[in-house]
């Protein structure tokens, strides 16, 4: 699963071609392995929904979903299969699949049907499968497809599980929302996730990845996009039984001002969570008492200060800066720096003094927006990690245009200084050096909320400290887990009253959890063994 590739929907029907004609597994196999995918979903995530609607299509979602009627039903279900359109008039593997149902499907020609022998089965339904229109689907929707749609609507509160995607919404569109869409609870798409996948809002429930024989020599992608979550799978080792803190890295955290103690504590705290060996915040000395007392693990430097209470320039003279830096892994700097004129050229010292892995944020940015010529990663690990006000005055742009071509801005902002950029919002974007790019699909809005990107910052600089040598699979790790610890910790309470600190206790959880599932499903979005999160 390392390194899961998004695909567009051309590329999926090669990989699909490709299965076939290099490695022998059929496009009726393929089939069959979908539909099988889509029952054990539903039997295992909704295993109280025994009345089951199947809304079958006449093209290869119709198929998928007519094998996945077939496998319910011989489960124990009550299934009916309603196809719009005439079955008779199916070709190919579709025809193939009908002919091995073991129940005889009801066509959907007109909307009068809805209201006739169709009323009572939709009634009746404690589930609808959509099988309508998948990966190929290209707009408009025509009459049959939203006389679907409509079937949907006149039942608003029986949960919907989509087959591949939901129907009616483009597997190559970047779009948030698409109001012509069928809704959905559940999404299960087969062998990688498409660009929908990754870009839009197609459920509140899980995304659910499922193989189904393809081998990963099939699967190739133009994109240069991965999904982050991909990533996590360098923390999900043990940890060695001889293990002692000197193996886990030192992080730095520098920032804090006068009256702004919050962030740096908050950094800090995240960065021990997130597994660093060490941790030691360097901090304006009127405040370390206060940062000192977040916790008893934290390891606490006071840095000279300037007459408003910021750190001071002269915390760059030779002996203080190294005895500051001496046996540090990793810095982290910017939360509640201010941007005072001596913090700006402490930092902007900084960075030209030392080679350090550096994780920048919050003030920080700000700076280097205002001094671009002073932003170079060549040779060094540098990670900034923008929200997109920051962007848009890094990149000297408006926050509209950063916001209309995120995935472009990402990349040509970190090829152009070869840094890695994380760029903060709906499905968080890191950018490498290189131009290779991933997605991640975890968080919720409850984590819009002062305080979430200082913890962002820990946790990427406590990876980058115990994966030193996995720089690009640290920073994607830890974007997915910040935003899988704040699904986890929704779940325990409600998006408004979430704080930033409840991600840090939930971060345990994150750790835990596995996005490939026994069954083989990879959680793309969502958290296994809860179908539709509260979100």
């Amino acid at each position: 699963m390392l390194g899961m590739k998004i695909l567009t929907a051309k590329e999926m029907g090669i990989a699909d071609r490709v299965t076939s004609d290099r490695f022998g597994i059929s496009s009726l196999e393929l089939m069959e392995h979908a539909g099988r995918a889509v029952a054990g979903f539903v039997l295992r995530e909704l295993p109280q929904c025994r009345h089951i609607v199947v809304l079958c299509g006449k093209g290869n979602n119709g198929g998928d979903g007519l094998v996945a009627a077939r496998h319910l039903a011989e489960a124990g279900c009550t299934v009916s299969v309603l196809m719009l359109g005439d079955p008779a008039e199916l070709q190919g593997d579709p025809k193939t699949m009908l002919a091995r149902l073991p129940i005889a499907s009801i066509a959907i020609k007109q909307e009068a049907d809805l209201s006739g022998s169709c009323k009572a089965i939709l009634e009746g339904a404690q589930l609808i499968v959509d099988a309508v229109l998948g990966t190929g689907f290209r707009p408009p929707m025509r009459d049959l497809a939203i006389l679907g749609r409509k079937a949907l609507e006149l039942y608003p509160r029986t949960p919907v599980v989509a087959v591949d995607l939901p129907s009616g919404w483009e597997a190559d569109s970047r779009k948030f929302f698409s109001p012509e869409a069928y809704r959905a609870d559940a999404v299960v798409t087969f062998t990688a996730p498409k660009l929908a996948h990754v870009s839009g809002m197609l459920t509140r429930g899980p995304i659910v990845v499922a193989p189904i024989g393809s081998p990963p020599e099939a699967v190739e992608s133009a994109t240069g996009l991965t999904w982050a979550g991909s990533s996590k799978v360098i923390a999900d080792r043990p940890r060695p039984a001889d293990s002692n803190k000197g193996r886990f890295g030192h992080v730095l955290v520098i920032g804090g001002a006068r009256g702004k103690s919050g962030a740096p504590s908050m950094s800090s705290v995240a960065a021990l969570r997130a597994g660093a060996g060490l941790v030691t915040a360097a901090i304006a000395q009127s405040i370390l008492p206060t940062v000192a007392a977040v916790t008893p693990e934290l390891m606490t430097i006071a840095l000279l200060e300037g007459d408003k209470g910021e750190i001071s320039s002269r915390n760059l003279e030779p002996g203080l800066l190294n005895s500051l830096l001496e046996k540090k892994s990793v810095i982290a700097v910017g939360p509640g720096m201010g941007q005072e004129e001596e913090a700006v050229n402490f930092f902007l010292g900084l960075l030209e003094r030392t080679k350090i892995p550096m994780v920048i944020d919050a003030d920080a940015l700000n700076v280097l927006a205002a001094n671009p010529g002073k932003l170079n990663g060549r040779g060094r690990l540098l990670v900034l990690t923008p929200h997109p006000g920051e962007m848009a005055r890094l990149a000297g742009m408006s926050i509209p245009e950063v916001e209309a071509d995120r995935e472009g801005v990402a990349r040509q902002f970190a090829t152009t200084h070869a840094v890695t950029l994380v760029l903060k919002g709906w499905r968080t974007i890191i950018a490498h050096p290189d131009g290779r790019m991933a997605l991640s699909t975890t968080g919720n809005p409850g984590m819009a909320k002062g305080g979430s990107g200082d913890i962002l910052t820990g946790i990427v600089a406590a990876m980058i400290a115990q994966y030193p040598d996995q720089p690009a699979e640290a920073v994607e790790a830890a974007v997915y887990l910040h935003g899988l610890a704040g699904d986890f910790a929704v779940r325990r309470q409600d998006q408004h009253t979430l704080l930033a600190m409840d991600t840090v206790s939930h971060l345990y959880e994150a750790f835990r959890f596995r996005q490939e599932d026994p069954g083989g499903y990879v959680w793309l979005q969502g958290i296994a063994g809860k179908l539709k999160e509260q979100e």
